[in-house]
């Protein structure tokens, strides 16, 4: 996810808005091992070409977050796991996140007011470079803005696919992502979808996406692509299984620190499969050349205006309550495909310090 940006560039007019003075932000920070607090930092005035953003909401990408709250980044992949706007660095601590959408409140003239998304962490107020905005439609609401980088993710791992008319396509994994690219895949002119997981409750939520459930046991085989999104040993090693002669399992699941056995004897050789990683860092291998990150987020999303996708969008909190929210959902007390994070319109988040820190 490192360096991702837009195309969106603006130079400062003399009508460019400035605070009149530096003010404070508050930020949610990991400080260590299923630990994590709020915290008080300075705010810079916005200097040429950029803009302080005031948010609205930010989204907790349950995946990714959680490993950072869990001390799990590996060593060897840490500066290329660090987000586009990160404080800190891994294990802790570390300001980590990437899906925010808020209002322009200060900078170049053609962008105040408008509501925009940001790889940026949980924080209420901050100040960017407008290349690292991306306007949000106005048929767009805010709030579902947020799932922006998340269909980015799904959008990346399609390209890495290349789904072909009349392909069987099995998405193993019915979380956020693997929901993401079953929604998405739903418009595509395939032979064959199946949205595929171990909780039999997910059939509700596939119903919703409008597109066919299995549980693994009953899941089709022949599959021209397999995408895998369980994070799972198991869910890799059936989605080897599902795979066609010649088939492409597309590996989306991070799996951090564990090891993960892949049953590489049986007939993987004999069936010529194909295992191919897909990690929204760097545009897929098949448009790389001719998309930018920035294109990557623009389409992702100008795709939001389907309110479908707000199936996607399972809770609120305000931010005051960000620390215990990621401790519920490391903890399993708190189940959310994306949970969203509400801020106050004044930019005070009245936080008592006797609860701006989570702890096991």
């Amino acid at each position: 996810m490192k360096g991702q940006g837009t195309r969106f560039v603006s130079k400062m007019s003399n009508s460019d808005q400035l605070p009149a003075q530096p003010a404070t932000a508050t930020a949610y920070w990991t400080v260590g091992p299923e630990k994590g607090e709020l915290r008080r930092e300075d705010l810079p005035a916005p200097g040429p070409g950029e803009a302080l953003v005031r948010t609205l909401y930010s989204g907790i990408s349950k995946g990714t977050e959680l490993v950072v709250h869990n001390a799990r980044v590996p060593e060897c992949v840490a500066e290329e796991m660090a987000a586009p706007n990160q404080e800190g660095s891994f294990p802790s601590p570390v300001k980590f996140g990437y899906l925010s959408v808020g209002v322009v409140e200060a900078g170049p003239a053609d962008w105040l007011g408008k509501t925009v998304f940001c790889l940026y962490p949980h924080q209420d107020r901050y100040v960017v470079p407008v290349e690292s905005l991306t306007e949000v439609p106005e048929d767009v609401p805010a709030r579902r803005a947020v799932l922006t980088g998340t269909v980015e993710t799904a959008i990346n791992g399609i390209w890495e696919a290349g789904p072909r008319l009349g392909d069987r396509v099995a998405v193993i994994g019915a979380g956020l992502i693997g929901g993401m690219v079953a929604k998405l895949l739903r418009s595509f002119p395939l032979g064959r979808l199946q949205l595929i997981d171990v909780d039999p409750a997910k059939r509700a939520f596939a119903e919703t996406l409008g597109v066919e459930f299995s549980h693994p046991d009953d899941a089709l085989p022949d599959c021209d692509i397999v995408i895998h999104c369980s994070a799972s040993e198991a869910g890799l090693g059936r989605a080897l299984q599902l795979a066609g002669d010649d088939g492409d399992v597309i590996e989306m699941s991070w799996y951090a620190d564990r090891k993960v056995t892949v049953p590489l004897g049986e007939d993987f050789h004999a069936r010529r499969l194909s295992i191919r990683a897909s990690q929204v860092g760097v545009v897929a291998r098949a448009r790389r050349h001719r998309r930018t990150n920035a294109d990557r987020l623009q389409l992702a999303v100008s795709l939001l205006r389907d309110p479908g996708f707000d199936a996607f969008l399972t809770g609120s909190s305000p931010l005051a309550e960000l620390p215990d929210v990621v401790q519920r959902l490391s903890d399993g007390t708190l189940d959310a495909l994306c949970h969203v994070i509400e801020y106050p319109v004044s930019g005070d988040p009245a936080i008592d310090p006797a609860t701006t820190e989570a702890t096991r």
